[in-house]
């Protein structure tokens, strides 16, 4: 069961826009850090009386040890002053109102879109710390480039819990921030992945998107219970929108279990399942130990029939990370660890930027 808890507001510290964190005081005396989403539920200050969603703390979820404010009693009403009658959270007592951004799409009616994003790359990942290799590498080999981020609803759902998106976005590595589906927060909303991906390409301007979840992942361990399996509809829809679908592998050689280990099962179930259409495996160069043991593994599951497999060398990754003031992790794990994984993740940037490397895996 979901538990609710009320506490007292001991002092609030700035996030980012829109989002703050609360210090928590029980009433059994435990205290606790909370994430307190104002478009939702409005600002807190000290002293408040609130109720705290202490869900997945108390089932140590890994959601990085915050609650989550959902009523602040001090206050009697709240106006968010939403615009627009599109509902994300749509049916839940936290439904909240948006303008679409398919609205400001003009000429859709009867059009054609079948090649809408004029072959623009669009990279399909399944994890949210693919995001910063992805969008560092791009922007290394296209400095001048519009990079758009699609934010998916497999994972966090409020675009202002991405550390990664707030840094890329105010260091100007992305030029927009598009949520869609139920996710929210973005620079602009969209109602689907397919409508993200016209308003990237015909209102941002983009030149290549990244579209994938924000932090976050749903997995029950098996083939197909796993919110990542969105990485194959994202490669459906960019194309048959026209786009270019670069599509990264989640790999590994530090992860301790086996699904995971080299080429991950939920690549697998993302590219031969999920995938209805041919893309680019953006593959890095590696030593020819695990090289070939990718390679095998994209053989056996038929990866390397199904898609383009491009190998790409994406080294440059390291020093790009390692200048970087936000360090990324992947299952707590940094570019020592798992340097495989973040240069996957760059070697989709550098081919969405142009960097098409050679074909075999």
């Amino acid at each position: 069961m979901s538990s609710y808890r009320r506490a007292t507001v001991t002092g609030v510290k700035p996030w980012g826009a829109s989002i703050t964190e609360a210090s928590l005081e029980f009433e059994d005396g435990t205290r606790g850090p909370a994430v307190v989403l104002e478009s939702l539920v409005g600002p807190v200050a000290a002293g408040d009386q609130v109720v705290a969603n202490t869900t997945a703390v108390d089932l140590d979820l890994g959601s990085g040890g915050y609650h989550f404010v959902l009523w602040n009693l001090s206050r009697q009403e709240l106006d968010t002053d939403g615009s627009g009658h599109i509902m994300k959270l749509r049916y839940t007592p936290l439904q909240l109102n948006v303008e679409a951004v398919e609205e400001s799409l003009d000429g859709l009616e009867g059009e054609d879109l079948s090649g809408a994003l004029g072959g623009m790359p669009v990279v399909a990942g399944s994890l949210h710390s693919q995001l910063l290799p992805a969008a560092l590498a791009y922007r290394h080999a296209m400095p001048e480039g519009k990079l758009a981020y699609v934010m998916t609803d497999g994972g966090s759902l409020p675009a202002a819990f991405s550390n990664t998106a707030r840094f890329l976005r105010e260091n100007g590595y992305l030029d927009s921030v598009i949520t869609c589906g139920n996710a929210f927060g973005g620079d602009m909303e969209a109602v689907t992945v397919y409508g993200a991906l016209l308003a990237a390409r015909r209102i941002t301007g983009a030149d290549a998107v990244i579209a994938l979840m924000g932090p976050g992942i749903v997995g029950t361990g098996s083939q197909a219970g796993f919110s990542g399996i969105e990485q194959g509809m994202i490669v459906n829809a960019a194309a048959s929108l026209g786009g270019l679908a670069i599509a990264i592998p989640r790999i590994s050689f530090a992860d301790e279990r086996d699904r995971h280990r080299g080429l991950s099962h939920h690549t697998v179930s993302s590219l031969k399942y999920a995938a209805r259409a041919r893309a680019v495996i953006a593959m890095p160069e590696l030593e020819s130990g695990r090289g070939d043991c990718l390679s095998e593994q994209l053989r056996e599951s038929g990866l390397d029939s199904m898609h383009e497999v491009r190998s790409v060398d994406a080294r440059v990754i390291e020093g790009l990370m390692g200048r970087c003031d936000l360090k990324a992790t992947v299952m707590g794990r940094g570019y020592e660890a798992e340097p495989e994984f973040f240069m996957a993740a760059a070697a989709a940037g550098l081919i969405a930027a142009g960097g098409g490397g050679e074909p075999g895996g």
